[in-house]
């Protein structure tokens, strides 16, 4: 999914606890990008309300791109990080996802992967802004643990009707739903 995507989203806090690196990608990859017109690298973008990143982080300092911020209006960075990224201040309270979303599409990012958190997901999910839903079912049995993949504020339920599925030989699922095709995409002004 990240090689057709423009910008790869992701909350501050899985960038923290998923220790995301640079997303580099050889030259076969590059060359495929190129040849379907997409920049040879998706651009990084962050969410952040608090920006508390660090920007020795290698997703900032080895990154092929110069990854974007979103954040609040009166969000104080922390020494260096517009030096390895470029804020992107979308909401005076909290971050506003429609608006962050129109400035990056406004920038040439119109396919975005949102790869989480659960309340950054949440956020996109309760403002009707998610139009895709990839989703893999791993065959593993574990005891209690995280709740749902959306955290936050609630939303109606919307229909997303199942898409594609693939299976892998070790019995992993791979399953996509999306919007119906009649159906008007996510508006964001």
């Amino acid at each position: 999914l990240r090689m057709l995507c423009d910008g790869l989203v992701v909350a501050a806090g899985t960038l923290r606890h998923e220790g995301y690196g640079a997303d580099r990608l050889d030259e076969a990859r590059r060359a495929w990008r190129r040849e379907h017109g997409l920049a040879e690298y998706p651009t990084l973008v962050v969410v952040s309300g608090a920006l508390d990143l660090d920007p020795a982080q290698a997703a900032f300092t080895d990154a092929p791109v110069r990854p974007l911020v979103l954040t609040r209006a009166a969000a104080e960075p922390p020494p260096g990080l517009t030096d390895v990224a470029e804020l992107i201040r979308c909401g005076d309270d909290q971050v506003d996802p429609a608006a962050g979303l129109a400035e990056l599409r406004r920038r040439g990012l119109g396919q975005l992967l949102c790869e989480g958190g659960p309340y950054l997901f949440g956020a996109l999910t309760a403002a009707d802004l998610v139009d895709e839903l990839c989703l893999t079912v791993a065959p593993l049995l574990a005891a209690a643990g995280p709740g749902r993949i959306t955290a936050g504020d609630g939303s109606p339920p919307r229909h997303l009707p199942l898409r594609h599925v693939l299976a892998a030989d070790d019995g992993v699922l791979m399953l996509r739903y999306a919007r119906d095709p009649g159906e008007a995409p996510p508006v964001v002004a």
